[in-house]
């Protein structure tokens, strides 16, 4: 009996940890919401992971899509372009990669840390939204997408934050670019 209860708990625990756990689609375009998806992009890819891109854009329907372009090994020229729908992990396509000659793959590269961090871009997402509702009068502004913007040329200080955003029942999308200070660039629609 004692058995039965233990593997009843366990089962549940499982069930808990499973549901709660690793799902970047239910998570708010805040801070707290992007660092949580920061977490499951290092947890799937490693602390040492390479991006070219990251995306996050959101479907009314499925909730967050998270979109990265990564590599464990710039050396290697090879990236994979994976998404995350739902909390499942799938791999798009591979990605072979050009340097200049004289350079590293990783000059053109960037790793989640304390320079570039979704944090950042949840802050700069909630900064946004306040920002739409003040100047525009837009209640409950939605997130379209918000992603890091690398500069080709690999010069980390032109990184740069962008969120587009739009009116919860659909219309115009505003975009908010930022630099990598999260000091407002422009906002356009």
């Amino acid at each position: 009996m004692k058995t039965l209860k233990l593997i009843s708990v366990l089962v549940i625990t499982a069930i808990i940890l499973f549901s709660c756990g690793g799902n970047s689609a239910k998570q708010p375009a805040t801070a707290d919401g992007f660092s949580e998806i920061q977490s499951q992009i290092l947890s799937e890819f490693g602390d040492d992971a390479y991006f070219t891109d990251i995306s996050i854009v959101y479907n009314q329907s499925i909730g967050n899509i998270v979109g990265v372009t990564v590599t464990q090994d710039p050396s290697s020229l090879k990236m994979g372009q994976w998404n995350q729908t739902q909390g499942v992990w799938q791999q798009n396509q591979d990605i072979s990669i050009e340097v200049p000659e004289g350079s590293k793959a990783e000059d053109f590269m960037y790793q989640l840390n304390n320079k570039i961090s979704l944090i950042k871009l949840g802050e700069l997402t909630e900064k946004s939204s306040v920002q739409l509702t003040a100047d525009k009068d837009i209640e409950n502004p939605t997130l379209n997408m918000a992603f890091v913007k690398f500069p080709k040329n690999g010069d980390v200080s032109k990184t740069e934050y962008t969120v587009l955003l739009k009116p919860e029942h659909g219309g115009t999308t505003f975009t908010f670019r930022y630099n990598l200070n999260g000091e407002l660039i422009n906002m356009d629609y």
